[in-house]
């Protein structure tokens, strides 16, 4: 159902969004890894489906860099679908009819979770630069906060694609009593040297604008659109394939049969890519990109268990279903490859599935039956296990 007032402005999503809250006062701090503790701090979130009696049925989905919790219902900033609705709903791999499917924005985010957007109480104005630096880890303690609050003592099964498959991994290591089964989707152990650079080059962007002001843009009343925007237009061309990029756009003109000799958008391509950019500034704050990337770059989840990812998952009783896409040369099958030998080590079990596509990292977020299949044998065999109907 559409609404005929436009969408809140993003600002208003950051301390009081349109989603469910928890709270968390002075007395219930999350400790980070940065040594200090948030509070008091919050946590935005959705539910979908209905949780049974005994608890049993709670998947949680874990959303990627510039995701949010809006996972199967319209994003009240940009009125767009939910961002997984191929996944997420009736009769979908992730049956709300049979599960009670929970996804919450992370910490460092900008749809109402604590992040260098929000409130710092202290000054009563935006976190800014002030906001401590945040990892994976700090993600699933503040999401494993959450899953107590909801009264739900273990999940059925943790998912989530790229650095939401960062998440589903912390989730197995951290918590693996409380994670029956685990779905991590194109994504990797550890961030790559390749793509800490990528996410510089975005953060350098940002940062190089003048309209970020240090970070304290908020106070200042400017925005750095411009630099975030330009930011978002290198990150998507990773997102992309060789072969999906070709298809859709080629060579070919944007609305003219000829170059212009200019430096305007000719080609489809170019247009395409600041459309995404400038997208994005309307629904993404600026300072939680920088967070949420660099939170992405410290992810190393052998390093927290002595250099062997192995050690992570020792003794777990996890189900795992790990799946890759074989064009992703962002998350490539071999950091797929790398987690199921590790789980493999550790006796734990495990399925492995490369899904044949040409679309790159994104094919997770698109209509792909053979994940999508997979998905399903793997949930549906899960609750066999688990005893769901």
């Amino acid at each position: 159902m559409t609404s005929a007032l436009p969408p809140p402005e993003p600002r208003n999503q950051v301390d009081d969004p349109s989603s469910p809250v928890a709270r968390f006062g002075a007395d219930e701090p999350l400790m980070l890894d940065a040594g200090v503790p948030l509070a008091p701090w919050q946590i935005a979130y959705q539910t979908y489906g209905t949780l049974n009696a005994e608890r049993s049925n709670a998947i949680l989905v874990c959303h990627a860099l510039t995701g949010d919790q809006h996972v199967a219902n319209p994003n009240p900033v940009t009125g767009k679908p939910g961002w997984w609705t191929t996944m997420v709903g009736p009769s979908k791999p992730l049956d709300t009819d049979r599960f009670f499917v929970i996804c919450a924005n992370v910490i460092g985010g900008c749809m109402g979770t604590t992040g260098p957007a929000s409130t710092d109480p202290r000054t009563g104005q935006p976190y800014a630069l002030d906001f401590p630096v945040i990892t994976i880890r700090d993600m699933v303690r503040a999401q494993a906060a959450l899953i107590d609050r909801l009264g739900i003592e273990s999940l059925f099964c943790v998912v989530g694609g790229s650095m939401g498959g960062m998440q589903v991994l912390q989730w197995a290591a951290s918590y693996p009593e409380r994670v029956f089964a685990a779905l991590p989707i194109a994504t990797a152990a550890r961030h790559s040297a390749q793509n800490i650079a990528f996410h510089e080059v975005g953060r350098q962007a940002v940062m190089a604008d003048p309209d970020w002001r240090g970070g304290r843009y908020l106070v200042e009343g400017t925005r750095p659109a411009k630099g975030l925007a330009v930011a978002r237009m290198g990150a998507h061309i990773t997102y992309l394939s060789e072969m999906a990029l070709h298809r859709k756009f080629g060579r070919n003109y944007q609305d003219r049969s000829a170059p212009t000799f200019s430096f305007d958008a000719d080609f489809q391509i170019e247009s395409y890519l600041r459309y995404q950019g400038l997208s994005f500034v309307e629904r993404f704050d600026a300072n939680s990109y920088l967070y949420v990337t660099r939170a992405m770059d410290y992810f190393d989840l052998a390093a927290e268990h002595g250099g062997s990812l192995a050690r992570a998952f020792k003794g777990s009783a996890t189900r795992f279903c790990v799946i890759s896409f074989s064009s992703d040369w962002l998350f490539p099958t071999a950091d797929s490859r790398a987690i199921v030998h590790a789980l493999n080590a550790a006796a734990a079990s495990v399925a492995f599935v490369e899904v044949e596509s040409d679309k790159g990292h994104d094919a997770f977020l698109l209509d792909e039956p053979e994940m999508f299949a997979a998905a399903r044998g793997f949930i549906d065999a899960a609750a066999r296990a688990r005893g769901l109907s």
